[in-house]
Order: C-alpha cells, then structure tokens, then sequence
C-alpha cells in the first residue's frame, strides 16, 4: 500500500535527514547514535499507557529504512526493519524482551499511526536546527577517512561539473529560498505549500516551514530568514519575494545579502535596471561574464552583464544585472532567448559577475 498524503512528508524528512547523516559519519553506529539523540526532543503525542516503543527508535528505523529502500510504502519500511540485524537494533535503541532475548521491531500498524501523528513542525525544527549549525560553523563536522578503491560514478559527475564551472575565489555562503507544493501530501484545505532555505553548496535543508497557500509565501519566508540566523549569507529569491520588506529585513537586522529578481510586480525597478544594462556589449566589456554547458541533449550558455545602483532603485541595491540564457541543441543552433533582470545587494568587490552567475546558477 503506498505511502499516505499525511506520512509521506516526514518520511521524506526523516529520509533526507538520515542521508545527511551518513554523509558525515564515517562509522554507521555514530550515525545512528546522534541521530536518536537528536530525534529524542521531537514531541511524543501518544498517550503514555500501551506506549511500547519510543518515537525516536520509531524516527530513526523509518529514517535507516527510507534511506536503503525509498520511501515507497510504510510496509516495505516495516519489512526491512523486521530483517535489520539484531545489533543495529539495539544500537538504535529499540525494546528489548527479555524473554527471547531479542530486539522487538514496531509493527506497520505502529509505524503508520506513528508518522501520521508526528507533530512536523517540531520535526523540521530538530533536523534543520543541525544542518544550520553545521553551516554556521558552531557544530564540528566528523572527518571520513578516504577509502582505498575506484572513484564512484557521481565523484565523477561532480568532478566534471567543477571542471565545467570552475568556482569562483571569494563566493559567500548562500542559501536558496524558495516555496514548493508537495508531492503526493494534501490536507482538509488541499495541497500542502513549503517554503524553504537551501545550502548551496551541500544541498542540505536549512530551514522550512509550511504555508497556507501561495499568496503566504512572501510572509513565511521572512519568518524562516530570521529564525535561521545566518548572519553574512547570500540568500537567492525569485520574483516572488522581490520585495522592499525582505530586502530590508536581509540587509538590515539579517545582516546579509540578496541576489533578487525583477519582474512584473517591481515594474519601476525593473525599468530603471532595464534602462542602465541597455548598451552596446562594449560599453560592458568588464562586467560581463560567460559561460556555456553542455548536457541533457542541450547547449546553453548563461552570459551576465552588470551596472551599478543605489538605495533609489531598490532597498540596500548596489549593483543590478542582467541575465541572458540562449539554450540549443548539440549542434551548436541555438533555439531559444531568455533575458531577466536582477538586483543584489553584494557589491562590486565581494561579487563581480561571474559570482552572480554562480549564484543564480546555484539557485
């Protein structure tokens, strides 16, 4: 039976979150360690008699299953658990009885009534709470000792992607904020709506919270910047959250910077950048940047060019940019234009426009 509109959620969290912690742990019974004693502050709504097995063991057998077998169905979770051997068993944490002398593993039943009454607020709060203390530098990340044999296929995947797009020297750490319906989740009042904060470089989740709908975006997102705390970040937007009270809120109490893009519902600073990023390509010779892709049956090439702005175009803007994307195929014929324009609060000397289009490629 597949996995239910209410569950499907933290499992998916309970999956990432494990994910992020055998990237880290070199020995899979530390990981399994800090992973329940982290999941031991989340909540226990159950009444406390006939409670048999405790929410963390519960958490973290979902989260070791999800990240062998997918999140596919709660019954395959509870299948793999019921073959788990004995000793991770016990390392989690998991009932013991004494008179077979075995680690008891919760049945489906269990596992389904669990996740559907989990409390995923408090969830959230506990795995991102980690993931952002490591980005901030205030949680000390094990080290993995290299291991002797062949490079792996996505070590070679990154390797070729870092050759292709060479990374900048000076790039801030950034973070992508944005809002996404979820798949496969729906409440009394339809679909469920995240919005979220990103780490662009190791892709973990830093932050989330859910919305009403859509038109609460903007709101939530502010909310989420300033629970985070990450002073001194890039926070990458889309046109969506392009507005004067996020761009004060990132540049003043936040402490950090934006990269923003202007569209339909700023249409005076999308005309003011228009106006100072239209010239002759000579006129932008030394801020303008380039670079091209190839992939997916695709060509594209990402060329950026930069002007400088004030405090009149936009809250805290010091620089805007425009963006053009021309894709085509393998033939080198190119088949489509896209321009868009930008504002940022990064100047000139912490982000010229090859680290804009890093940033927005990033994104």
């Amino acid at each position: 039976m597949p996995v239910s509109s209410l569950i499907l959620p933290a499992v998916g969290q309970l999956a990432s979150f494990a994910s992020w912690e055998a990237e880290l742990t070199a020995d899979p019974a530390e990981a399994e360690s800090a992973l329940v004693s982290r999941l031991r502050q989340v909540p226990d709504r159950r009444a406390k008699r006939g409670r048999r097995h405790a929410l963390a063991v519960v958490l973290a057998l979902t989260a070791c299953a999800t990240l062998v077998i997918g999140g596919d169905s709660i019954a395959a979770i509870w299948q793999w658990c019921t073959r788990a051997p004995q000793a991770k068993l016990g390392r989690i944490g998991a009932r013991y009885d004494p008179l077979t002398s075995r680690y008891l593993v919760p049945s489906e039943r269990t596992f389904r009534r669990v996740l559907a009454g989990l409390d995923a607020t408090a969830l959230d709060t506990v795995t991102c709470a980690y993931t952002t203390d490591l980005a901030r530098g205030a949680v000390r990340v094990p080290e993995i000792p290299a291991t002797p044999g062949p490079v792996e296929r996505e070590q070679r995947r990154v390797a070729r992607c870092a050759a292709k797009h060479p990374v900048p020297d000076g790039l801030l750490p950034a973070a992508a904020v944005d809002g996404k319906a979820l798949t496969g989740a729906r409440t009394q009042n339809g679909r469920v709506f995240l919005v979220g904060a990103v780490n662009h470089a190791s892709g973990a989740v830093l932050g989330q919270a859910q919305v009403p709908d859509k038109r609460g975006e903007g709101e939530a997102a502010r909310t989420l910047l300033t629970q985070l705390d990450l002073t001194g970040w890039v926070f990458t937007m889309d046109a969506l959250h392009t507005t004067t009270k996020t761009a004060r809120l990132i540049t003043g109490p936040l402490n950090s910077h934006y990269v923003l893009i202007l569209k339909g519902n700023q249409p005076l600073a999308q005309a003011a950048a228009h106006r100072l990023l239209t010239g002759a390509d000579a006129d932008f010779t030394q801020t303008t940047a380039s670079e091209e892709s190839r992939g997916h049956s695709r060509t594209e090439r990402r060329t950026i060019r930069t002007a400088p702005a004030d405090d009149t175009l936009f809250p805290g803007a010091t620089q805007v940019f425009r963006l053009r994307r021309d894709t085509g195929n393998l033939d080198d014929e190119w088949t489509a234009k896209e321009i868009v324009f930008g504002v940022t609060s990064l100047p000139p000397d912490l982000a010229g426009p090859a680290h804009l289009n890093h940033y927005e490629r990033a994104h």
